[in-house]
C-alpha cells in the first residue's frame, strides 16, 4: 500500500505542476512582451507641445514663438511641431492636420520646429521665427500639428 501512495502523490505533483505551466506560462509571456513601448497612437504627440510665448521681435518686426514638449512617451525622441502665425485665434485643426482642410480654413503661415533629444518625463524647448508682423496687429500663434519619432 505505501508503494501506491507514493504513485498517485508523484502523478498528483506531475499533474499539478502541468496545470501550473497551462496557467502560468501565457501570463509570463504576456507580461515579458508587455515591457516593450507600444506604438503612440496617432495624434498624441499634439498634446505633448505647448506654446509658451508669442511676441514680436522688436529689431526684425518678424513674429516669434516658444514651443515646449513634454516628452510623455517611455522613450527618448524628436518632435516635429508646426506651428501657426495668424491675426486671431481660428478653428482648432483637426487631429490629422490635413491640407485640405488647412486651406478651407484660411490658415496663417506656418513654420516647422524641430524639438530633438527629448528624454522620457523630459521637458525642452524650441523657438519659431515666423514672417514680418503688420505694425498695429497682434499675433496669435497656435499648434497646428506635432509629430513624434521614437530616437532609434
Amino acid at each position: 500500500m505505501g508503494v501506491s501512495a507514493l504513485k498517485w502523490q508523484g502523478w498528483l505533483v506531475a499533474l499539478v505542476s502541468v496545470a501550473g505551466l497551462l496557467v502560468f506560462a501565457p501570463l509570463g509571456l504576456y507580461v515579458w512582451a508587455g515591457g516593450a513601448p507600444t506604438a503612440r497612437p496617432a495624434g498624441a504627440a499634439r498634446e505633448d507641445v505647448r506654446i509658451t510665448d508669442c511676441r514680436i521681435d522688436p529689431a526684425s518686426r518678424r513674429v516669434a514663438a516658444s514651443v515646449e514638449a513634454v516628452n510623455r512617451y517611455p522613450a527618448p525622441g524628436a518632435y516635429v511641431v508646426t506651428v501657426e502665425f495668424r491675426d486671431q485665434p481660428g478653428p482648432e485643426p483637426d487631429r490629422a492636420g490635413s491640407a485640405a482642410s488647412a486651406a478651407s480654413s484660411g490658415r496663417g503661415p506656418q513654420v516647422l520646429v524641430r524639438i530633438p533629444g527629448v528624454r522620457a518625463g523630459a521637458t525642452e524647448h524650441g523657438d519659431a521665427l515666423g514672417p514680418v508682423w503688420p505694425p498695429a496687429t497682434v499675433p496669435w500663434c497656435g499648434i497646428a500639428a506635432a509629430d513624434f519619432a521614437p530616437a532609434p
